[in-house]
C-alpha cells in the first residue's frame, strides 16, 4: 500500500509538467526514478507488460488527480496575473537552459553543424509559430487540437527538458486546455489528450531511444532552437493569437512583480535542472 501511495504521489508531481510551462514531464519523471522504467516499458511493450502496467496504474491516477487540483489554480493565475505569471514561466525556461546546453554535447563536441541546426531551427520555428495563425488560421481548441496538445505533452516526456505547454500557449490550445481540466471535461479534453499522448508514446518512444543515441547532439540542438524561440515567443505580444501576452494598461507594478517572478523562476529552473543531474 505504502509503494502504491508513493506511486500515486509520483504521478500528481508528474502531472506539474504536463501542464506547466517550463517544467519537463521527463525531467520531473528523471528525479523521481521513472523515466528509464517508462522508456524500457514504452520499448519493449511485450516484456512483463502485466507487471508494468500494475505498476503504472497509480502513476496514472496520480497524475489525473494531479491534472485536476492545479489547473484551476493555473487557469485563475493567468486570467487575473497574466504577465507576472508568464515571465515566471519563461524565466523557468530560462533557468534549464544551461543545463540543456551542456547536455547537448554530452556525447560529442559543439560543431557547426550543431550551431546551423541550432540557429535555423531558431529562426525557422520563430517565424512559423508567430505567424502561425496567419498561416493556418486560428487553431479551434476541439477534438483533433487535443490530440496534438496529448502528442506534445508526450513529447515532453519522451525528451527530458523540452518543455510542450509553451508551444501550447503560443497555439492558443494552453488555457483551453486548463478549463477543460478543470471541468474533468473527460470526453472532450481528457480522451483526445490521452489518445496523442498515447499515440506518440508507442510511435516515437524507439525513434527518440535510436535518434538520441546516433545523433544525440543534433537533436539537442534543434530542441534548443525551438525552445529558445518559444519561451522568447511566450513575452512577446502577438496580435494574431488572442491568447498572446498584453501589456495594455499595465502599471509599475505589473512589471515589478514581473521581474521578481522571473528571477524566481529562472531561480526554480535551474534548481529543477540540478535535481535532474542528480537523479537521472
Amino acid at each position: 500500500m505504502i509503494s502504491w501511495l508513493t506511486r500515486l504521489i509520483k504521478g500528481v508531481i508528474i502531472a506539474l509538467g504536463f501542464i506547466l510551462p517550463g517544467v519537463s514531464g521527463g525531467v520531473l519523471a528523471s528525479i523521481l526514478g521513472l523515466y528509464e522504467r517508462i522508456i524500457s516499458f514504452l520499448a519493449h511493450l511485450s516484456k512483463d507488460f502485466v507487471k508494468n502496467v500494475l505498476f503504472f496504474i497509480p502513476v496514472g491516477i496520480g497524475g489525473i488527480l494531479g491534472i485536476a487540483l492545479f489547473s484551476a489554480p493555473l487557469e485563475y493565475l493567468l486570467k487575473h496575473y497574466q504577465v507576472p505569471v508568464l515571465w515566471a514561466f519563461t524565466g523557468t525556461i530560462v533557468g534549464t537552459l544551461p543545463t540543456l546546453f551542456s547536455e547537448s554535447t554530452q556525447k560529442s563536441r559543439r560543431d557547426s553543424k550543431d550551431w546551423i541546426w541550432l540557429l535555423g531551427t531558431f529562426m525557422i520555428s520563430g517565424l512559423l509559430l508567430f505567424f502561425l495563425n496567419d498561416l493556418v488560421g486560428t487553431i479551434p481548441a476541439n477534438f483533433v487540437s487535443f490530440i496534438l496538445a496529448g502528442a506534445l505533452i508526450a513529447l515532453g516526456v519522451l525528451v527530458p527538458g523540452l518543455s510542450p505547454s509553451n508551444l501550447l500557449l503560443i497555439m492558443g490550445l494552453y488555457a483551453p486546455m486548463l478549463t477543460g481540466f478543470k471541468n474533468l471535461d473527460l470526453v472532450g479534453v481528457f480522451l483526445p489528450i490521452a489518445m496523442g499522448g498515447a499515440a506518440t508514446m508507442l510511435l516515437f518512444s524507439k525513434a527518440m531511444d535510436y535518434a538520441l543515441n546516433h545523433y544525440h547532439s543534433r537533436v539537442y540542438h534543434f530542441i534548443l532552437g525551438l525552445v529558445l524561440s518559444s519561451t522568447l515567443l511566450i513575452i512577446i505580444p502577438n496580435p494574431r493569437n488572442a491568447e498572446s501576452i498584453s501589456y495594455a494598461g499595465r502599471g509599475f507594478t505589473t512589471f515589478l512583480m514581473a521581474a521578481l517572478f522571473l528571477i524566481a523562476g529562472i531561480a526554480l529552473g535551474a534548481w529543477m535542472s540540478k535535481l535532474e543531474e542528480k537523479y537521472k
